[in-house]
């Protein structure tokens, strides 16, 4: 089994970031991995060239049985087991060997969507929710891959408010089967899945999750989907035609299925972050070579600011990104090193459950960064980049399912926002008790934070001291109906996320710093700390333009000026040096 070494041992809930500081030795860094880890991603890399490259275009092309083949040779290598308990067959790793799995199959979305459909959404409920009677007769079967499981959550009415499913199970006379009747959408391995996680209404009301063979009469997957990316993933409608279930198929209890879709939510979110990085790293590592053999006028492109501004740009939010998912990574597992509990399984439910907000962070923050690196990288490659013989077209169509996926990053910012509200309003999470602070110190001169020639840790204090004032101020608005003011709650959730990617980003860059490394890390996060408080600023006024006016408006708004002003770096240079490096190692580099 593998574990995590040299972790931080500091716990603490879940968006407490707002009102904690942290040092850098409290986050977990991918620079902390352990040798183990790295062998797990050296074995991902070998499996990634011998095996999947070559088979890529059949998989695109969704040459029958091609993912499969491929699917099924990474059972040797434990790549379909890894978070299955070693009782039933498993390698029982821990998250961050997922995660840097998770990592190399974010490569090519069409396969990653095979590999990790089945061995997350598709297994993990099993893993955390199934019985003894249902581990030992699914996960062996899972892990071998002589099942393939797909997550049935959508429906064609009930998208991201899955909780209006329509897709009903009622006891049948006989009491030992559930009817199952109703449509599911858009189910990833929906045309090729032998195991469904499907969720329905017992009796119309319960919602509850059901396992279902595709043996069960009744059973049938719709045609291939014609999507605009990934398109060598299978992508189906399932239909249920009076299936007969068997009571002991439930999957946890009648009831209780949304604690099940939420929570597999969460992991899958959080799973997207180093996916993206993944992806992200070699639409770098291709758009920097292209520059480089690219001439106009007289030179290589990459000789040009725009396209060195272009590149830097690139690195930073990739860097962002990955710091933050990381460190969520390191908090799940000290939450779990923290907990006294005999089921580790349960341990990590919990713990992933207490950061939720930061794992809709990741997910959001991710797939907007992926966003935007395959349109630059579309961009550096000019009208090549628009033709489908070169990769960045397929990677910019790819990339855009990522703001759907694991709930839409409109849903995620709800999260990101009504999470911490609600921990607030049941006193788990002493979050207005400081917004009140900061809102009491608005007629008073502001305080200098920590050591004033110590920009950088100012601008973050700085940052989550806005983020409490305009929480104050809409709080004293809206009150408890501040959660169905959803453009002040967008608004809100870009300020906490901009913060918690501001802090992440800071501390590894001064761990990197501590190890004598990380000239780009340095460089990435003076650029990017100034323009994410002017990204918090900004959202600041708009939340408060909508709650305040008057002279009240005038001296909130002069407080977050106040908060936000700051020297400013020369980013053009910084980002210049930035590029010299990027180019000369020719991909991603800290």
């Amino acid at each position: 089994m593998t574990t995590l070494t040299d972790i931080s041992r500091k716990t603490t809930k879940g968006v407490a970031f707002l009102i904690e500081d942290s040092t850098p030795h409290d986050i977990f860094t991918p620079e902390d991995l352990s040798d183990e880890h790295l062998a797990v991603g050296r074995m991902v890399d070998e499996f990634w060239a011998n095996e999947v490259e070559p088979n890529l275009p059949a998989i695109r092309e969704k040459k029958p049985g091609a993912a499969m083949a491929v699917l099924r040779k990474s059972v040797d290598l434990g790549l379909t087991a890894m978070a299955i308990p070693e009782e039933y067959g498993g390698m029982a790793m821990d998250l961050p060997s997922l995660m840097v799995t998770a990592e190399r199959m974010g490569r090519d979305g069409s396969y990653g969507g095979w590999h990790s459909a089945h061995t997350g959404i598709g297994t993990l409920p099993i893993v955390y929710f199934g019985n003894e009677q249902q581990k030992r007769k699914y996960l062996p079967k899972l892990a071998k891959v002589e099942l393939l499981a797909a997550y049935a959550l959508t429906e064609p009415l009930a998208g991201s408010d899955a909780l209006s499913a329509r897709t009903r199970a009622d006891l049948a006379p006989d009491g030992k089967h559930y009817i199952l009747n109703g449509q599911k959408m858009w189910i990833t391995n929906g045309g090729a899945a032998d195991l469904f996680t499907v969720f329905a209404k017992v009796g119309g009301e319960k919602f509850t999750a059901f396992l279902v063979e595709r043996s069960f009469a009744g059973v049938s997957s719709g045609a291939e989907e014609h999507k605009m990316g990934i398109t060598g993933s299978s992508t189906t409608a399932v239909y249920l035609d009076n299936v007969a279930v068997p009571v002991e198929n439930v999957l946890g209890e009648i009831g209780r299925g949304h604690v099940i879709a939420f929570n597999i939510l969460n992991i899958g979110r959080l799973k997207l972050g180093p996916a993206l990085v993944g992806a992200a790293k070699n639409v770098l590592a291709i758009s920097i070579k292209y520059a480089k053999q690219r001439k106009a006028f007289g030179s290589t492109i990459s000789e040009f600011g725009a396209i060195q501004h272009k590149l830097a740009e690139m690195m930073i939010r990739i860097f962002v990104t990955e710091s933050m998912a990381w460190r969520v990574v390191g908090l799940i597992e000290s939450q779990m090193h923290a907990a006294e509990s005999a089921n580790n399984q349960n341990q990590e439910l919990k713990a992933i459950e207490e950061f939720a907000a930061e794992c809709s962070m990741v997910k959001v923050y991710a797939a907007e960064m992926l966003d935007y690196v395959v349109d630059e990288g579309v961009q550096i490659h000019g009208g090549y980049g628009y033709h489908q013989d070169y990769a960045v077209e397929r990677y910019y169509r790819d990339a855009r399912i990522n703001r759907l996926f694991e709930g839409t990053s409109e849903i995620n910012r709800l999260v990101i926002t009504g999470m911490p509200l609600k921990r607030a309003a049941r006193g788990l999470l002493p979050l207005f008790e400081a917004a009140r602070e900061v809102l009491q110190q608005l007629n008073q001169p502001l305080k200098s934070a920590g050591n004033a020639a110590d920009a950088e840790t100012t601008l973050v204090h700085n940052a989550k001291q806005i983020a409490l004032l305009t929480l104050a101020a809409a709080h004293q608005k809206f009150g408890a109906q501040l959660e169905q003011q959803q453009e002040i709650v967008m608004n809100l959730s870009d300020i906490i996320m901009e913060v918690f990617a501001m802090e992440s980003a800071l501390l590894r860059a001064r761990k990197l710093a501590a190890a004598g490394a990380g000239l780009n890390a340095a460089d990435a996060c003076a650029v990017y700390l100034r323009d994410a408080i002017a990204k918090v600023e900004l959202s600041s006024r708009t939340i408060l333009s909508a709650v305040q006016s008057g002279d009240d408006l005038r001296r909130y708004l002069s407080r977050v000026r106040e908060y936000a002003n700051h020297d400013p770096v020369n980013a053009i240079a910084l980002r210049r040096q930035i590029a010299v490096r990027l180019l000369a190692s020719e991909r991603y580099t800290v």
